[in-house]
């Protein structure tokens, strides 16, 4: 790819986080493949098929009240886009790992990892301080199920 290339991929990347950071989940198949693939389960229960994410994500807003992903770095190369992120939030709605909000923030940073192919994403795969976002919020940690 040449720099325009990877330039406007960082776009997409950096435009489908503000979409997200908006709640603006009818904009994201502006930005996702219909049958995106998400490494990464999201959240716990998500179904394990392509197109997944997006229930996904409207899951991850319904429960954080207010939840945003700030890009502190984006890498491009090839198709691929690695973005650093400071995620913050807090848990005012139910989540599959803890139903009853605990109305806690959390602040964490994670490494999310992007492929891109005719100008949207098509996989995602991310790490992120799952421990210490548990922590934060009062989470049990999972028992493995």
């Amino acid at each position: 790819m040449d720099a325009l290339s990877l330039t406007a991929a960082k776009r997409v990347v950096s435009d489908f986080l503000a979409a997200l950071n908006d709640r603006r989940i009818s904009d994201l198949p502006l930005y996702m493949a219909l049958d995106v693939v998400d490494h990464n389960k999201i959240i716990h229960g998500e179904a394990d098929e392509p197109g997944a994410a997006f229930d996904g994500f409207q899951r991850q807003l319904d429960a954080f009240g207010s939840l945003e992903m700030v890009p502190e770095e984006l890498i491009a190369e090839g198709d691929r886009v690695v973005a650093r992120l400071t995620v913050r939030g807090v848990h005012t709605g139910t989540h599959p790992r803890m139903p009853e909000p605990t109305r806690r923030a959390f602040e964490v940073e994670q490494i999310w990892i992007f492929t891109l192919a005719r100008g949207k994403i098509t996989e995602i795969r991310a790490v992120s301080d799952r421990l210490g976002m548990f922590m934060q919020l009062g989470w049990d940690w999972p028992d493995g199920r």
